[in-house]
């Protein structure tokens, strides 16, 4: 049996629920990315009219957002990464060991939800 095999289970199931997360942000950013050149064909099919909001619509910021949603998610796979490693070892070390600061994922999360926010009110204003 593996010693403190609960922890180790545990440190594996938020590794992995950090794993997915990242892979939907990346997902999300090939959306971005997607539907943007989507909006691009279109609006060189379709008339004058119709062509220059689509153009408007499809933007420089929806360009580099996808990009950053990649990014993103790449950047919070890494991260889960690391520290699954770090928390394994710190598991199997037998001495006691204070909690570590979550400062890193609280700012990746949030720069994750600045990123949505601002694509989410780009798209209601454009």
């Amino acid at each position: 049996m593996i010693q403190s095999f609960s922890d180790h289970a545990a440190n594996e199931r938020t590794f992995l629920a950090w794993v997915r997360t990242g892979i939907a942000v990346i997902a999300f950013g090939f959306v971005i990315e997607k539907f943007n050149l989507f909006l691009l064909t279109l609006a060189r099919t379709t008339g004058t009219e119709n062509s220059a909001r689509l153009e408007r619509l499809s933007g420089s910021l929806g360009r580099y957002e996808g990009l950053a949603f990649i990014g993103g998610g790449i950047a919070l796979i890494a991260l889960a990464t690391a520290r699954f490693v770090r928390t394994t070892s710190l598991i199997d070390d037998a001495t006691t060991h204070l909690a570590s600061s979550i400062r890193t994922e609280l700012v990746v999360s949030g720069l994750l939800i600045v990123l949505i926010a601002s694509y989410s009110i780009y798209l209601a204003f454009e």
